[in-house]
């Protein structure tokens, strides 16, 4: 143990307003983590595979642990900031006497499947296991726009979300350890086409000549409308899924398939790879394929849905 003990080191001891805070990885996304707790007044451990991670954030504050175990036995809560569970498993498979009344809450990346199977494995040494999604890049934990999906046990995640609020607002979907990454993948689903999306179209106008810095900031402007142009519209889109009403009265699977028949024909034109344009024209033409031209573009998440393919 360092010589610095931290006030609650006995993960049984009631929290307080200063509770101790491990945090494993010190990534962007982990140094941010712990230098918004230390500013918090929490005392803070860290480890990281390299020492020399630490440095900003032990100049801020924090005790380095030499290992693994050493961090586990600092705090009652164990963030983790690691790659993905694989890395977890890296990390604490040596340290698996540490772990009996520890609370991790693991906040990287990862499949829900494996969420779940990493809070079994937490449970069968003894320790609560909560999964998060963090909604923000590094530079933005902790401001007041940060926001973390959390699942896990209620009670659990009762006991640490004050302390986890200061990283960023919690957002509680449930007890099945793999919602909380399953709203994380479905955000990045989003996210990950949208900038996919946005290149595509920049190598479009690219090749008329105009720069990506002429581009990018119309074609920024049309993304930013998407939202607006979806929370606005009548019926409401999700209302409409959810009830598997589709009507086509403003914008219909045909029209909008016909203008995806259009970018995939420009794209090719213009020898810029398919696959986006491709895979989003096949789900229009699923949907007509289906006799439901004439529904709302809604309809297409038939293209998409398992219990539908």
């Amino acid at each position: 143990m360092n010589e610095r003990q931290h006030p609650t080191s006995n993960p049984t001891a009631a929290a307080t307003a200063a509770e101790a805070v491990t945090v494993i990885g010190l990534g962007p996304m982990g140094q941010a983590m712990a230098r918004t707790l230390l500013a918090a007044g929490h005392p803070v451990t860290v480890w990281n595979r390299t020492p020399a991670r630490a440095e900003g954030v032990v100049a801020a504050g924090a005790v380095l642990a030499a290992t693994p175990a050493e961090a586990l036995g600092a705090s009652g809560l164990v963030v983790l900031s690691l790659t993905d569970h694989r890395a977890m498993y890296d990390v604490l498979g040596g340290a698996t006497g540490s772990l009996a009344g520890r609370t991790l809450a693991n906040l990287g990346s990862d499949t829900p499947d494996r969420s779940r199977e990493a809070a079994d494995w937490a449970a069968r040494h003894g320790a609560d296991f909560l999964t998060g999604g963090v909604m923000v890049p590094a530079p933005m934990v902790g401001t007041p726009g940060a926001h973390v999906y959390y699942s896990g046990d209620p009670e659990v995640m009762d006991r640490h979300r004050a302390v986890l609020a200061e990283i960023g607002e919690p957002r509680y979907l449930g007890a099945d350890p793999g919602l909380a990454q399953m709203m994380y993948q479905a955000q990045l689903a989003v996210f990950l086409t949208t900038l996919s999306a946005l290149v595509h179209a920049t190598a479009m106008l690219g090749t008329t000549g105009m720069k990506a810095a002429e581009a990018l900031p119309e074609l920024l402007a049309s993304a930013d409308q998407v939202g607006a142009i979806l929370r606005a519209a009548e019926p409401r889109p999700g209302a409409g899924i959810d009830a598997g009403e589709h009507p086509g009265h403003l914008s219909t699977v045909t029209m909008m398939g016909a203008t995806a028949d259009h970018v995939v024909e420009t794209s090719t034109a213009l020898g810029l790879d398919l696959a986006l344009p491709l895979a989003v024209q096949a789900h229009y033409r699923y949907a007509i394929d289906r006799g439901h031209g004439g529904d709302n573009w809604t309809r297409i998440i038939d293209a998409v849905r398992p219990s539908t393919r």
